[in-house]
Formats: structure tokens, C-alpha cells, sequence
């Protein structure tokens, strides 16, 4: 059967998934930050990693004094003030396996196109088994919102990789994918969106033209959202996997650190704002885990098992504030799609498998 017979489906099948928030939601912002660890989320820095000379980068004074305590609570607020002051307080914190609540990607290759296919498409597709791989071909749900009845030029995504541009398939996907160094593709950018694009330009380039700096997406987005009243953003941070990649601690920390900052800028927003204020849901996750067993591997994460292990926050109206979760059932990476589209009260349908939505969400 056709994609049309599918989506027409899901819209029918919407009124019967609707309400099960008690509070209507009406936005969604979607944040991802590349390859962060649950360990650091959790238990906050890891001194064993910190005081390895390999990858401290001849700075560990610095690293202990900004993130380190004794205590794991103080730690890990530290790195994460507002995940966990703010987030942990009004929302939910999935992930940590040492409490009993383990979320899991359920493709078998453990790193970033895989990881963000199944997070979108709601499908672990083995065919994916490679970060060069083409234009997605399986339908996600960020396009399927957007052809939804009161979506259409209602949803975006600002990525500081290039990929993006293939994992969300933007030659088909029908809403604007701005990634790494893209210019703004609409007519008449703001003043600010002209001047992050000059600045992006000419930037620091570390990855070359594959990656930008995470500051020029997060202030791209934040822009977009001001300007342009997205109901669904989605926000992608590159800078976590990069620095770990490169055996830098240090600024792993610091780029995670700077994700928590985000998000608080976000939210406060949200919650000024009278179109976004007390009907917009925050969610918050990553594509894989990192090696932990063995120190070494922190840097890498393909073809180690425990780089299956990751985690995810979502704090927003109608959904119970329950913080740190604790001795949860196994939540699939691949639930995340369906979930997305069930808390603005649709129900996704492609010609593809999609896995059901995470009830113990609601």
C-alpha cells in the first residue's frame, strides 16, 4: 500500500490516541547531543577518566575543580545544573541502569546514522550500517507531523552535522534541514540569522565542512523558534561525540555542560513565550552510548556492547514529574518516534514497521 494510505490512516487513528495527556500538547522541541554518555548524565565526571594524562589534555585541575564532589548528587549537577534542578523537578530522567531503568537502541551497529534513523523512523533499519549511507528511504516522523492537518511549515531542524540532510532526507521531507554550514535557506533572514551565518563561515573548522561548532546550531534554532513559531523543532548537537572521538575530556565536559545551558535557554523560553507557554513538551536524548568497562573506551562506541545503553528526558504539560525514574520495564530507542508523534496526538503510520509509543511516559 501506498505512503497516502498510511498517513490518511494515522490521521483517523489520532482521535483515538489523543488525550491520553491531561493537558493538550501543542509544540514539541526534540533535542539530541551526539554520543553523550549515561554515565556523566547520571553519576556526573569520572575521575578515572579525568586523571588519565590521555585524556585530560594536561588540564585535570581545571576538570576537578569545575565538575568534580564526593558527592554524586553535587557532581552531577555540576556538570548538569538545569537537568538536574529544573528538568529533574517538573520532568523524567530515563537511563540509569544502576537504579533499574535501562533504554537501549535496538539496531545492532551502535553509532550515529542507525541511531538517528531509528529514533526518527521508529524502525531499526540493518540497512543503515554505515554514517555514508544515502538519502533515508524510510519515512520519518518529523515529515509525517508535517503533513499532518495544522503542521504543514510547522516543523524544522537545525543540525551541526551534514547528515542530517540525508537521515532526515531533505530532498523529500518537505521542512527546512539546516545542517553544518548551510546558509539560511528562506528568503528575508533576520539580521541575526544573516550575522550567524557570516560568523559560521568563518569559523574554526575542526571537522572540516562535515560539522559546524554546536554554538552556531543552537543560535541558528533559538532564532528560528523567536522569528518563525516552529510547533516541532528538532535541535541536534554534534560536539559530545567529536571531542570524545578526539580522546579530549575536558571538552567533552565542557560541550555537555553547554547542552545543559541550552536547554535551560530553551525552556525559559518556552515558558515566557504566551504561544509555547504551558503546551510544549522538551524531550531530550542521544544516538548511542560510549564504552565504559574498560576506561580506554570511552572514546568509541561501534561494536562495544554497552554502547547500546542510552538515555532521555521529557518534561512538558499533562506528563507526571516524576525526576530520577527508577526500576523501569526497557525502553527501545526505536518507541521514540511513535512517542513523539503521541503526545501532539497523532498516531505515525508508514510502510514500514514503527514500534509503539513508551507508555510509562504518561
Amino acid at each position: 500500500m501506498g505512503k497516502s494510505f498510511w498517513m490518511a490512516l494515522g490521521f483517523l487513528l489520532a482521535e483515538l490516541h489523543a488525550g491520553r495527556a491531561q493537558q493538550k500538547v501543542e509544540n514539541l522541541i526534540i533535542v539530541t547531543t551526539d554520543g553523550l554518555r549515561w554515565q556523566e548524565v547520571f553519576n556526573g565526571m569520572d575521575s578515572a577518566i579525568a586523571h588519565k594524562a590521555q585524556f585530560n589534555q594536561g588540564d585535570s585541575a581545571y576538570i576537578f575543580g569545575r565538575y568534580w564532589s564526593d558527592d554524586v548528587a553535587a557532581r552531577r549537577k555540576k556538570l548538569f545544573p538545569f537537568l538536574w534542578s529544573v528538568f529533574a523537578a517538573n520532568g523524567q530522567l530515563f537511563g540509569n541502569v544502576a537504579l533499574g531503568s535501562e533504554v537501549s537502541v535496538a539496531n545492532g551497529y551502535h553509532f550515529s546514522y542507525p541511531g538517528y534513523n531509528e529514533i526518527f523512523t521508529g524502525y531499526p533499519d540493518t540497512a543503515i550500517n554505515t554514517n555514508a549511507f544515502r538519502d533515508n528511504p524510510n519515512v520519518n516522523v518529523l515529515e509525517y507531523i508535517q503533513r499532518a492537518p495544522g503542521f504543514k511549515d510547522k516543523v524544522a531542524a537545525f543540525g551541526s552535522w551534514e547528515a542530517y540532510h540525508r537521515i532526515l532526507n531533505s530532498r523529500r521531507c518537505g521542512f527546512p534541514v539546516v545542517a553544518a554550514f548551510d546558509t539560511i535557506p528562506w528568503k528575508n533572514p533576520t539580521s541575526r540569522e544573516r550575522l550567524i551565518d557570516a560568523m559560521k563561515q568563518a569559523s574554526y573548522k575542526p571537522e572540516g565542512e562535515e560539522g559546524c561548532m554546536d554554538v552556531f546550531t543552537h543560535f541558528s534554532a533559538m532564532e528560528y523558534l523567536r522569528t518563525r513559531r516552529p510547533r516541532v523543532l528538532y535541535v541536534a548537537y554534534l560536539e559530545t561525540d567529536e571531542w570524545a572521538h578526539q580522546k579530549m575530556y575536558r571538552n567533552y565536559l565542557d560541550a555537555a555542560h553547554h547542552v545543559d545551558e541550552w536547554l535551560r535557554q530553551f525552556w525559559e523560553f518556552l515558558r515566557a513565550d504566551p504561544q509555547y507557554r504551558n503546551n510544549t513538551v522538551l524531550w531530550v536524548t542521544t544516538d548511542h552510548g560510549r564504552g565504559d568497562r574498560n576506561k580506554e573506551k570511552w572514546t568509541s562506541h561501534g561494536g562495544i556492547t554497552e554502547a547500546s545503553q542510552i538515555w532521555f528526558g521529557v518534561m512538558g504539560p499533562g506528563l507526571p514529574a516524576r525526576g530520577e525514574v527508577r526500576s523501569s520495564a526497557l525502553i527501545w530507542q526505536k518507541q521514540f518516534a511513535q512517542t513523539f508523534a503521541g503526545l501532539l496526538g497523532l498516531v505515525f503510520t508508514a510502510d514500514h514497521p514503527v514500534a509503539e509509543a513508551i507508555r510509562q511516559i504518561w
